[in-house]
């Protein structure tokens, strides 16, 4: 995983500032091109075994794929303050419909059982031909929202280290993009350990985890997709974080509290409640506070510190997990514990006034 974390470190950003120099749809169908790429290159390292091209398509897929600040950009662009976490969390929903189907799929793709030439390799084949499409429908359909190009500094490949010195030096960016990567720091705390926890607390099968996080991604969507969207026009992304970060900390702690397998399905509608409202309405806040011209800048430092956040839990868990199984759930509570506090003390300081009124009539 640190692997494609690093690439979309440096990527995120400056595909982010090139998308604020040249344009959405231009930068969006370059960074298509590049993980359709990556996918074939990983099929080929496959079916050569040749782990110098698995390195390189890895490499290539995580810089291309921090086209997500791309897309928010553009959302961004045809959104005003109050419409922007309605919007945002159409991604999210996208995400976790991805989170469900894209293991399934996958899975039955690799299965030669099913079809005699299926193999490891066609999933990622299947990947770049979903690219393709992509590609046709962005080309066929996407219309250019940014209406002001903004011509900026030179942009370089330490574009990722710049940005991120630049969000933890100003201190308002520093409260905001300190919120954002220690919440993302909890969150990958649970996403990327507590398979490992319930194996050893719980004995779950691979079967038992795939069905798990399916729930997960099955409880997420939804939530984004309808929950988000009746809150955000009822209130201001600031006032939801303010509830929803610390509701987060809240349910990730008590992920340590049922004693049956089964029971921890009754706990994750609340993990994918407060998630599913923190993500869309974080960013929105990060959008918010990007100075005019400057979305895809801003969102491209987000990605940045997203990776980071990504990228510090597995190595982080690997040692703590040796002392006591919980600790990581415990770390991913008071990490976003940690992110809420920073939040609310932005908001209380530097939080950007909406342009438009927080009731809106739905």
């Amino acid at each position: 995983m640190p692997l494609i974390r690093l690439p979309r470190f440096f990527g995120g950003p400056i595909l982010g500032a090139l998308a604020d120099r040249y344009g959405r749809r231009r930068l969006l169908l370059l960074s298509l091109v590049g993980s359709m790429a990556g996918y074939l290159l990983f099929a080929l390292g496959i079916y050569e075994q040749s782990i110098i091209l698995l390195f390189v398509s890895r490499i290539l897929d995580g810089f291309t794929g921090g086209n997500i600040s791309i897309v928010q950009s553009a959302i961004a662009d045809i959104s005003d303050d109050s419409s922007k976490a309605r919007n945002f969390g159409l991604i999210g929903m996208a995400f976790g419909i991805g989170f469900i189907i894209g293991p399934f799929i996958g899975g039955k793709l690799s299965d030669p059982t099913l079809v005699s030439w299926f193999g490891f390799d066609t999933p990622f084949l299947f990947a770049a031909l979903l690219c393709l499409v992509n590609i046709g429908l962005v080309w066929r359909n996407f219309t250019e929202t940014l209406s002001h190009p903004r011509p900026g500094k030179p942009i370089n490949t330490l574009t990722g280290l710049v940005n991120l010195q630049q969000a933890f030096l100003e201190p308002r960016l520093r409260l905001l993009f300190g919120a954002v990567l220690f919440y993302n720091l909890g969150f990958s705390f649970y996403t990327q350990f507590f398979q490992v926890f319930l194996i050893k607390q719980f004995a779950y099968t691979q079967a038992d985890i795939g069905n798990y996080f399916a729930f997960v991604g099955l409880c997420i969507a939804t939530v984004q997709g309808t929950v988000v969207r009746q809150l955000a026009v009822r209130f201001k992304s600031q006032q939801i974080v303010r509830y929803s970060l610390l509701g987060l900390s809240a349910a990730l702690f008590c992920m340590l509290l049922p004693q049956y397998g089964w029971q921890i399905y009754l706990v994750t509608p609340f993990i994918a409640l407060f998630q599913g409202t923190s993500a869309p309405n974080t960013t929105s806040v990060v959008s918010q506070n990007a100075e005019a011209g400057a979305q895809g800048k801003m969102l491209g430092i987000n990605q940045s510190v997203l990776s980071v956040g990504l990228a510090l839990p597995p190595v982080v868990s690997g040692f703590i997990d040796t002392i006591d199984v919980r600790l990581p759930l415990i770390a991913a509570s008071l990490c976003v514990l940690l992110g809420w506090a920073l939040m609310v003390r932005f908001l209380k300081r530097y939080a950007a006034p909406n342009k438009s009124s927080g009731q809106q009539q739905g």
